[in-house]
């Protein structure tokens, strides 16, 4: 996939400025161009005595609307454009905003009740990580307070099949927009003391490494790649065997058993997502190399 169009979502919140930091990243070191939206609720549809503080509450709405993109503007620029909509969902308005505005990803930050430096998913994430047809990118809270200078790596959590091998493709196309190396990690989870358990994971070990390599070979003309198998009792173990770069970026692909074209998170994506410290994208599913 090629960055030429990002979008985020902005409200006045911390979690907010979480999103708009990790977009201004993205959109200038990738030469991308870069919306701003501001999602308000829908008017009421019931006509009555109501109407006319119908109006003023819209136009109270639409008053804190422009004053949130001001606030956006001051960080992300004039060469940033700004959008308010109005629906009933912030997550499924974005979504309906990138078909239209033809992004290529969309940023948010997280939840609000998350734990710092982690992602936390509320119903915007969870509206977009179900039925986006463009990648979403998410930013762990406080992330705007601790923003690195650039982005340094994309790792992509890889397990062999027709979904992380097209993964793998589009993230060495991202790893080239950004101008940084990819790395291709597995996560081995389980293990234990007795015989079998030991030799089941040491089999594990040696299948992921070698599927690593081969996933590895065909783009490493294009860029540097690395690869590591990554092991724990569970998936956070896993993660944190490794180190993390203050401008890390991970890249996960959908689920194999959603829809075409569409996010939609699958169980080890969502642990990964959870255990994560830096910010992770998540793919739209694709047809298999070679279907397309």
């Amino acid at each position: 996939m090629k960055i030429e169009k990002v979008l985020t979502g902005f409200i006045p919140e911390p979690r907010g400025l979480d999103g708009l930091t990790l977009a201004v990243m993205v959109a200038r070191q990738s030469g991308a161009a870069l919306s701003v939206a501001n999602v308000l609720p829908p008017a009421w549809s019931t006509p009555g005595p109501g109407k006319a503080d119908e109006s003023a509450w819209r136009a109270y709405l639409t008053e804190q609307a422009e004053a949130a993109l001001a606030q956006a503007r001051r960080l992300a620029g004039d060469d940033a454009s700004y959008v308010v909509l109005s629906h009933k969902g912030s997550g499924r308005g974005l979504v309906e905003l990138a078909r239209k505005q033809d992004a290529d990803v969309v940023v948010i930050g997280s939840a609000p009740h998350g734990a710092k430096g982690r992602i936390s998913l509320g119903s915007t994430a969870d509206q977009l990580l179900h039925s986006s047809s463009v990648p979403v990118m998410l930013a762990p809270r406080g992330y705007a307070e601790a923003r690195p200078a650039e982005f340094e790596r994309l790792t992509v959590a890889y397990r062999r099949g027709p979904g992380c091998d097209v993964a793998v493709k589009e993230a060495a196309r991202v790893a080239a927009s950004l101008d940084v190396p990819l790395r291709l990690v597995t996560l081995v989870v389980g293990g234990g003391r007795a015989k079998i358990e030991m030799e089941m994971q040491e089999q594990l070990r040696s299948s992921a490494a070698d599927d690593l390599k081969a996933a590895a070979r065909g783009q490493r003309r294009k860029i540097q790649v690395d690869v590591e198998v990554l092991e724990g009792r569970t998936v956070a173990d896993a993660m944190s065997s490794t180190s993390w770069l203050p401008g890390e970026l991970i890249i996960c692909a959908s689920s194999d058993s959603g829809p075409l074209r569409r996010v939609f998170l699958g169980d080890t994506s969502i642990k990964i997502l959870k255990a994560a410290t830096c910010p992770v994208m998540i793919l739209t599913r694709q047809p298999a190399l070679g279907k397309q």
